[in-house]
């Protein structure tokens, strides 16, 4: 659930990022999708280290 909901806002936040600073859709689109695997690579180390603590 951490990943799923880091990806999910790290998509709204690069998306409004981009479009903040302007960017075209495509833009838009990469800034999101960016965002999105980064907050979802840091949310999976946080599941693996919760899981490794409990």
């Amino acid at each position: 659930m951490i990943v799923i909901f880091c990806a999910l806002a790290g998509a709204l936040r690069g998306g409004y990022l981009a479009k903040k600073r302007g960017g075209k859709p495509a833009d838009i689109a990469q800034y999101a999708a960016g965002y999105a695997i980064a907050l979802g690579l840091l949310g999976l180390f946080a599941t693996i280290f919760l899981e490794r603590m409990l």
